[in-house]
């Protein structure tokens, strides 16, 4: 982790705040309704989805205090985890047709890495990585631009 640090991408506040209390305002809400209807295979439904939800806003809140940098060598999380080596990153992708989180971008690597899921930040599945949710648009940007010019280095020096 001795690589300087080029580009960051935080949570924006207050998408952060939107999102974990209209979750924990549905999980309040469906419980609500669980313990005020009549006994039924419906109770319990509305119960554990109110619960899930819950869970999940409390999972979201707590991804979202996440900080995604990039360095010369890799895309990796603030605490160690990395999310893919920069000589592994075959495209980026940022159009509107892309199927990448909101205000976020698309990553392609060469290889297929484990599933990995952080709410409302970044997702991995087989070689694509969706990075972006409650981030920025400003942020993101930079780095899928940052990305693309590393990429574009590579690729150069690689050529020569």
């Amino acid at each position: 982790m001795s690589d300087p640090v080029i580009a960051t991408l935080t949570a924006s506040p207050p998408r952060r705040w939107t999102g974990t209390v209209m979750l924990s305002f549905l999980g309040g809400l469906l419980i609500y309704l669980a313990l005020s209807v009549s006994f039924s295979a419906s109770q319990l439904i509305l119960l554990l989805c109110g619960v899930f939800a819950l869970f999940s806003a409390s999972r979201l809140f707590v991804a979202t205090a996440q900080v995604i940098e990039l360095t010369q060598t890799e895309l990796r999380v603030k605490d160690g985890e990395v999310l893919a080596k920069l000589a592994d990153i075959t495209q980026v992708e940022r159009g509107a047709f892309a199927f990448k989180p909101s205000n976020g971008f698309l990553i392609t690597t060469k290889d297929s890495g484990p599933k990995r899921w952080s709410p409302g930040m970044y997702w991995c599945f087989s070689r694509r990585i969706g990075i972006g949710g409650v981030t920025g648009a400003p942020q993101s940007k930079g780095m899928a631009e940052a990305i693309a010019v590393l990429i574009a280095e590579r690729d150069l020096k690689s050529k020569t």
